[in-house]
Formats: structure tokens, sequence, C-alpha cells
């Protein structure tokens, strides 16, 4: 069964920072100065468990006037192909107040998952983190 709750509490962040630190600093080769940010603070963060084990986290944010942005989606290589990621993208945006925009960077690897989604791509292709993107935005 997979749950998915609004982080509340120190442990509960860590334990997302952690998911955060396998999936991009450990597999994906990210610098770690680049993942962890100052819009932590600002964030509102999500984790999802599967069978109570904690293996997936992701975090909304304002970005500019209307505009939201979804990022830091990350599931643990063993919980992929479980619908983990489908149940964290619901609920962050079952979360989200009113936005003339819903947008994120999406690795290209992930672009039919979030097509599947409701996303669609806009704009050029672009690096971050020394990975290729590109812009999404809720259709």
């Amino acid at each position: 069964m997979i749950s998915v709750v609004k982080i509340k509490t120190k442990t509960d962040l860590q334990t997302a920072f952690a998911i955060r630190n396998q999936v991009f600093v450990l597999e994906q080769a990210v610098d770690a100065s680049e993942e962890y940010d100052d819009d932590d603070e600002k964030c509102t963060h999500f984790l999802a468990s599967y069978n109570k084990i904690a293996c997936g986290t992701a975090r909304w944010r304002f970005k500019d006037k209307g505009i939201i942005k979804l990022e830091r989606f990350a599931v643990l290589s063993e919980y992929r192909n479980h619908k983990v990621g489908a149940a964290l993208v619901n609920a962050v945006l079952n979360d989200l107040p009113y936005a003339e925009k819903i947008m994120m960077h999406a690795q290209l690897h992930a672009i039919p998952f979030y097509e599947k989604m409701g996303f669609v791509c806009y704009g050029p292709q672009f690096e971050e983190a020394g990975i290729q993107h590109f812009a999404m935005a809720l259709g």
C-alpha cells in the first residue's frame, strides 16, 4: 500500500533528504551543493511510503506570482514501477493552491511519465545539474 504525507517533522524531512541523496547524489552523480538549496526552507515537502517503508519524496514552491514549481521528485530504485511516483504527483497536485501555471523541470527519461500525468513540454532542452531536462507545464 502506498501512502503520501505532507512533511511536518524534522525527522521526516531528514528521511526525504536521505532519499534525495540516494537518488540524485549517489545514483545520478549530482553535486550535493546543487541538490540542497535555500529553497528547501520555503517549500512544502512530501514523503511517500510503500508498505510503511519511506521510499519517495517531492516538494513544491511558489516561483513567481501565479507560478508554482514542482521539484525534487525522487523514488528509490527498488520502489520504481510500483506507482509511488504517480501517488506523489497526485498528492502534490491535490495540495496546491490555485496557480496560473504549474510547472517543473523534467529529466528526459521521466518525460513520458509526466506526460501521462497531464504535463506538456515547452521551450528548448537544457542542462541542469549536469542532466538534460525540458520544462513542463500542467496542460
